[in-house]
């Protein structure tokens, strides 16, 4: 079983080193000290299972959780923390199972065992899944970065830089600050989660609407919106026109 480590805290990270390093059958692969490594290391490694500590500096545990899930080699994940109020939303994220610091070694036993059957199970329903998307974690938690899969790794897009989404067939296509990229999320399930964060103008396009400048109307009678930093006007339906001007006037 290939285990990642995850923990801002060296000293917690060298306890479940030591116990693991006694238990037959695992192979550490890499260890993290934010959820922004965890993610890189399980686009390297594709662990079976990542022991995940929750309170964590920039992305914490429960956010990485859910981009885990949506990873095709999709791990485990265990949480370690030293707080147990964590704990109904360690489970609505999925966790195989939660164990509170300091770690004991009977305890973690229990846990790679649950692991260990999760992923037998698992194998024996994936060719049932087929492909499909696996279930979103953590629906409570908003997330503050969106998460697009390059080749060799991960690139974690603050929410606060996009400036807008569009739809390109299966993908959406994020324009933010530093570039483009895509993402392997439905523009309906991204307006959803985001409803305060962006409003739709088109079919295919979300806009942030806190870059809303202006809308402006053609002699054709075509309306546009400007968005801040971005040079090209875009296209906003007749259905949506009502919905932008009312952000416009709320900002």
């Amino acid at each position: 079983m290939k285990v990642v480590i995850a923990d801002d805290e060296p000293l917690a990270r060298t306890r479940l080193r030591s116990l693991l390093n006694d238990m037959p059958g695992i192979e550490l692969v890499a260890e993290a000290g934010d959820g922004h490594q965890a993610l890189q290391a399980c686009a390297e490694h594709a662990p079976d299972l990542v022991l995940l500590d929750i309170a964590m500096p920039g992305m914490d545990g429960l956010e990485a959780a859910r981009h885990m899930a949506t990873l095709e080699a999709r791990p485990a994940v265990v949480f370690c923390t030293a707080y147990d109020a964590h704990a109904l939303s360690a489970f609505e994220a999925e966790a195989i199972d939660y164990l509170v610091k300091p770690v004991r070694a009977e305890r973690l036993t229990a846990a790679l065992d649950r692991v260990r059957t999760f992923r037998a199970g698992a194998a024996r329903s994936a060719t049932a899944l087929d492909g499909a998307t696996p279930p979103s974690a953590v629906d409570s938690a908003p997330r503050s970065h969106l998460c697009a899969r390059l080749r060799g790794g991960l690139r974690l897009i603050p929410l606060d830089e996009v400036r807008y989404l569009f739809a390109d067939e299966k993908y959406v296509v994020v324009h933010h600050a530093g570039g483009e990229d895509l993402i392997e999320e439905s523009l309906r399930s991204l307006e959803e989660e985001f409803s305060e964060r962006f409003v739709r103008i088109h079919r295919n396009c979300l806009v942030a609407r806190d870059r809303i400048v202006e809308l402006r109307r053609s002699p054709e009678g075509q309306v546009t919106v400007i968005l801040r930093a971005v040079e090209q006007p875009l296209e906003v339906s007749r259905r949506c026109v009502a919905a932008v001007r009312e952000t416009l006037l709320q900002l």
